[in-house]
């Protein structure tokens, strides 16, 4: 019986912490897509269904991301979800420059999907080496 209990504890825990995380993520200014191992969308935040609002937005939730890209693009991202690798790079596209970053998401040292993120930058950035000496 208190395996049970804590089990129920431990479903809990994991449903407010999602709360929380949406409560941030939900707003936060940059692009955020999350997906399962097998590529179908779980969650986007208002600002990826806004950037991806002419592909369907919302309505994106719960398709194959893979889907979502033309070839080579597509290919690539099937290879990195099944190897679990992630992908950072930046682009510049109507005048905005963006970094891409997109990263296999773990459980328990598990991987069970990917994440992209879409952050706007400045053109020019300082870029800081902290090394000790």
């Amino acid at each position: 019986m208190a395996f049970l209990k804590r089990g129920q504890v431990l479903i809990e825990k994991r449903w407010v912490l999602r709360k929380i995380a949406h409560m941030w993520t939900d707003e936060f200014p940059g692009a955020m897509t999350i997906c399962d191992k097998e590529g179908k969308i779980l969650y986007m935040n208002q600002k990826a269904m806004k950037t991806f609002e002419k592909d369907g937005g919302v309505s994106l939730v719960g398709r194959n991301v893979l889907d979502c890209h033309p070839e080579p693009a597509r290919s690539k991202l099937a290879k990195m979800i099944a190897e679990g690798t992630k992908n950072v790079y930046t682009i510049e596209k109507n005048g905005t420059k963006k970094m891409i970053y997109q990263s296999p998401w773990y459980e328990n040292g598990v991987c069970v999907g990917f994440v992209e993120l879409s952050l706007e930058v400045p053109f020019e950035m300082p870029h800081f080496v902290r090394d000790k000496k």
